[in-house]
């Protein structure tokens, strides 16, 4: 579909905003308040959806 380095970009930055969402929606299921974690999922997810996002408008840009 892409071929382009913006295209596997939008497509890894994808991939890592559905893992960080999955993990953050995992982490808010926990049976054990006391273990929180450390990784921030939630602005992980945020900044992943924002690269996708604009690595597909470049992507698309030069298709």
């Amino acid at each position: 579909m892409f071929h382009s380095l913006w295209g596997q970009l939008a497509l890894a930055m994808s991939a890592l905003a559905g893992t960080a969402a999955f993990a953050d929606a995992r982490r808010m299921r926990r049976t054990n308040f006391d273990r929180v974690g450390f990784m921030p999922w939630t602005s992980i997810s945020m900044l992943a959806i924002t690269g996708a996002i604009i690595s597909a408008a470049f992507a698309l840009k030069g298709f």
